[in-house]
């Protein structure tokens, strides 16, 4: 009994195991004009600094976002619906990962959008340069 227990926790680790360090597959192809509405946020500290999805390290200065789906290098306008403020940023990460979200913005594109106090706010994302 001991030997198939641990011959079954054993299976049950390498199968475990077997994704690490598999890439993600491919995001979907998007088309300029593509656009999506919902609810904004913005990441800073900690992770200013440490490597994001795409394999670039995170600049909380640059005008970039994390998203879900869009593939890595898409371009989109960001309008905050609830103050009139847009900005562009590129897509070089995965996230949000708070249910209801569907962008996280640098803390410059969040400045820029007026995010910074209230931390979220209504948006729609359109899409104005899509990766080849």
């Amino acid at each position: 009994m001991m030997r198939r227990c641990l011959f079954l926790f054993s299976f049950l680790l390498l199968t475990a195991c077997a994704g690490v360090g598999v890439p993600p597959p491919p995001a979907p192809s998007v088309e300029v004009g593509w656009e999506e509405r919902g609810i904004a946020s913005w990441y800073g500290d900690p992770f200013h600094g440490r490597q994001t999805a795409s394999g670039e390290v995170y600049d909380m200065n640059a005008p970039t976002a994390a998203h879900q789906t869009l593939p890595f290098g898409t371009v989109v306008r960001i309008e905050n619906l609830d103050n009139g403020t847009s900005t562009e940023v590129r897509i070089n990460d995965r996230g949000p990962f708070v249910q209801g979200r569907i962008i996280d913005v640098s803390r410059r594109g969040a400045r820029e959008l007026g995010l910074i106090e209230p931390g979220t706010a209504e948006v729609r994302i359109t899409v104005i340069e899509a990766p080849n």
